[in-house]
């Protein structure tokens, strides 16, 4: 492995969506990309489908069988605030990255090129504000595949940075051990999770997979509440049997040894940071390297169809 920059100043950040409204959404990501590179930021990380929202809680009209036509309306609305990319919305998130000199990662609900559907992605710029890769969720979880499609390409981009390869994977793909290992086996060494997953176990496998990779885990979630929903949906009802905080966030980061480098944060907006010893990525595999000398290639393989 190449000789890694000794830190990398990280800010994750832990906000809430401009629920169904891409233009705003994305005016207020830019203003928090430049509020954490004014404070330093190398490297800016969003949570999952902070662009336009996670439609937590919605079914869209769908049922087993059949849907219904206000459902259908929702969706569209959906639908017409997701991003195209590239499209105007991501110009202006690459403006802010360049502008701050900083990597951003950011979820997206993005539009198929070529189709109707939808795919949960998650997109990363360089500091010259270039759309480096995109990466869209292999397999929706549970009710999600009604609204996102399974990804067709773009699985296990990775991002080669002065503190080594970064790579994502989304909310549950992570527990997805294969696809651990094929990012394991492009040598990462920053692991980035957009998600929204506020589940105190969550916790206990974002130490174990920062172990099992002997890499920093970057674990960025978003916080909302229900008042932020639209009130001109047409589910009413479904948004008003959730919880007052429907996610909770506990963003944080944890460093090669299943440590916090930074502590959970819960309920509330904030933007966290942590100055990364890039050189533990290193150290932290003198004897275990999963892909390297503790790997058993005679025994054991794993075949990814890129």
């Amino acid at each position: 492995m190449k000789d890694l920059k000794d830190t990398c100043r990280v800010a994750v950040v832990q906000c809430a969506p401009v629920m169904f409204d891409k233009k705003a959404g994305t005016e207020k990501m830019v203003e928090l990309i430049r509020e954490a590179g004014k404070n330093g930021a190398e490297l800016i990380v969003f949570p999952e489908l902070i662009i336009p929202c996670y439609p937590y809680g919605m079914t869209f009209g769908y049922t087993v069988g059949s849907r219904d036509k206000v459902g259908r309306l929702d969706w569209k609305r959906y639908y017409d605030n997701s991003l195209c990319v590239p499209g105007p919305e991501t110009e202006l998130l690459g403006q802010a990255a360049k502008e701050v000199h900083a990597y951003v990662s950011i979820g997206v609900s993005e539009r198929g090129e070529d189709s109707a559907t939808l795919y949960n992605s998650n997109i990363v710029f360089s500091p010259e504000g270039e759309l480096l890769n995109v990466h869209r969720k292999l397999k929706p979880t549970g009710a999600e595949r009604l609204v996102y499609g399974d990804a067709n390409k773009d699985y296990f981009p990775i991002t080669e940075t002065p503190w080594g390869p970064m790579g994502n994977l989304i909310c549950w793909e992570s527990y997805m051990p294969l696809a651990r290992v094929a990012l394991y086996q492009k040598g990462i060494t920053l692991y980035i999770s957009p998600n929204t997953n506020d589940n105190p176990e969550w916790q206990d496998t974002i130490k174990h997979i920062a172990i099992e990779g002997h890499c920093f885990f970057i674990n960025a979630d978003m916080v909302f509440t229900k008042e932020m929903y639209p009130k001109d949906l047409h589910c009413p009802q479904e948004i008003e049997q959730l919880s007052d905080i429907p996610c909770r966030g506990g963003s944080c980061v944890v460093d090669p040894y299943g440590h916090y480098v930074t502590q959970p944060v819960w309920d509330k907006e904030d933007i966290i940071y942590a100055d990364l010893d890039m050189q533990q990525a290193i150290a932290s595999r003198m004897e275990f390297d999963g892909v390297g000398h503790y790997a058993r290639p005679d025994v054991l393989e794993l075949r990814v169809h890129e």
